[in-house]
């Protein structure tokens, strides 16, 4: 999607949650994908969704197993991520990246789409762990527990992909209100929210500028 103008309105972007399951922490050191969600969310609603069991082409330790239930029967017929990765790419374009420690899905989805044989990934990307931090210090922990439980939010089937995307897709909104009611209303309040002291980068939209934004504003 290239960068976002900085005086683009939040509300005008369209956004991708994503969330995986993996066989370990560290693409680098050869973990992969077991599971992966995507949710579109458009006008603050879910637009479309994507999920897929993934075959890891490499054993599931048994304390993944424990963790999220999902063991090698379950996977051992699923496509592998290079035979779902072009759709799963139509679908992450022009979308704002957000997931719950997006470091961690975006290294892990990056990774795979290289394997894959694509370009490199170009999303804007948004951690929602992040924005807890900022918008929620009074909690004690920002994990996805701690912050849907703040908000009332019920997660079903946690530690699975599409239950814990559509999560984080409600707390996405809900920090997002948050952020509003600080007078977040462009994609650079938000970078100064989450960038406290550090000048702005210059960004220069690829996306059509809304009709009710004006440069010399």
């Amino acid at each position: 999607m290239g960068v976002i103008g900085a005086m683009h309105r939040l509300a005008g972007l369209s956004y991708v949650v994503v969330d995986v399951e993996t066989t370990g922490t560290s693409p680098q050191r050869g973990d992969r994908i077991t599971e992966i969600a995507a949710v579109v969310v458009r006008d603050g609603r879910v637009d479309e969704t994507f999920h897929s069991l993934i075959n890891p082409e490499r054993p599931i330790p048994r304390y993944i197993t424990q963790l999220t239930g999902i063991s090698w029967a379950m996977v051992k017929d699923a496509p592998r991520f290079s035979e779902v990765s072009a759709r799963l790419r139509a679908l992450l374009a022009d979308h704002v990246f957000v997931a719950h420690n997006a470091p961690f899905d975006w290294g892990f989805v990056s990774m795979e789409m290289d394997r894959a044989g694509h370009e490199p990934l170009d999303n804007e990307r948004l951690c929602t762990v992040r924005l807890a931090r900022r918008l929620l210090s009074h909690l004690p922990r920002r994990s996805l527990d701690h912050v849907t439980a703040h908000y009332g939010i019920a997660i079903e089937d946690r530690h699975r992909a599409l239950g814990d995307a559509l999560a984080t897709a409600q707390v996405f909104a809900r920090l997002l209100d948050d952020a509003y009611a600080r007078g977040c209303d462009t994609w650079a309040d938000l970078d100064r929210l989450l960038h406290p002291g550090v000048a702005p980068r210059r960004r220069w939209s690829a996306l059509p500028r809304p009709a009710s934004d004006d440069r010399s504003a």
